[in-house]
């Protein structure tokens, strides 16, 4: 039997001496109550309403039958926004009692060294090359206002941001200090969002130039953040979409080609894809970085 808020409290109500009218204590638990003497019947004319027998014996019955020992820390419990699983066995002996995602938070990763607050306590931020690090108590995880807060759209491009750094020096001054958070693989919760909306720091979408890149940006981020947010448009994005895929434009134009573009700072580039008919994934940035590693090497051993 699920136990609700509204059923808890009538309990609470019982057990503290009230009586209530029998039209609202309908279901199997109060049947029981009834059938079992927990609960006396009151007759006022035509009128019927259940009280309590003996208030203790109430209790007792509810902690032996449904294993709750103490109905107001209960309720509380119910009523609660967030509860950890420890403290649901505490109260109730049983973790599941209200459903509650353990696993919370969304990665982040950088290539310098950050200064950041968790949980009060200062520390710096520097995973190593391959590692991320996952920040769980995101409610307590704090920035200074300088800081670049990039959303980076696809896997591949978050764990290789250090091969990415030459674009972001190209676009943005220089010795900005940048913060990569990453939409997986926490993308179907809203955590992000909420860190993002609790901080003032300004934030940049890096995704794939197409169609459902921009989607993205302006349904997930752009609607919520306002003009805190922008799009990461390269200076060469005519160049890099003329080399895109035409399929990607053609499969994606059904369904974002006639979206609505709220941010006006991005309508050259979407006028692009749809003049070109072609999308650009963002993995490319790294194959560019990666063979210009490669020409350095060539021309030091010549």
């Amino acid at each position: 039997m699920k136990m609700t808020c509204a059923l808890i409290e009538k309990l609470i109500r019982l057990a503290n001496g009230d009586s209530i009218p029998a039209g609202a204590l309908k279901g199997e638990l109060f049947e029981c109550m009834i059938s079992d003497g927990i609960l006396v019947v009151i007759t006022r004319g035509c009128r019927k309403s259940y009280r309590a027998s003996d208030e203790q014996s109430l209790r007792n019955y509810v902690a032996t039958h449904y294993d709750i020992r103490d109905l107001e820390a209960y309720f509380a419990l119910l009523k609660k926004d967030n509860v950890s699983r420890a403290e649901q066995v505490r109260i109730t002996g049983n973790s599941k009692v209200k459903q509650q995602r353990s696993f919370r938070g969304f990665l982040v990763n950088c290539y310098e060294p950050i200064s950041v607050i968790l949980a009060g306590r200062q520390m710096e931020l520097l995973p190593e090359d391959g590692t991320f690090t996952f920040i769980y108590d995101f409610d307590r995880f704090s920035i200074s206002e300088d800081i670049v807060i990039i959303g980076v759209e696809n896997p591949e491009n978050f764990r290789y941001i250090r091969k990415q750094k030459r674009l972001f020096d190209s676009y943005l001054p220089k010795n900005t200090k940048l913060l990569f958070v990453s939409r997986y693989p926490q993308e179907q919760s809203r955590d992000l969002m909420e860190w993002l909306l609790s901080v003032s720091n300004r934030y940049i979408h890096f995704g794939d130039l197409d169609l459902a890149g921009v989607h993205i940006y302006l349904s997930e981020y752009y609607c919520h953040l306002g003009e805190r947010a922008s799009f990461l448009i390269p200076q060469d994005y005519e160049t890099r979409i003329l080399s895109g895929n035409r399929e990607r434009y053609e499969n994606q134009y059904s369904k974002f080609g006639k979206m609505e573009i709220a941010d006006i700072r991005i309508v050259p580039l979407v006028d692009c894809i749809h003049r070109l008919h072609r999308g650009y994934d963002q993995e490319g940035f790294i194959m560019e970085e990666d063979a210009e590693n490669s020409e350095c090497v060539a021309d030091n051993l010549l």
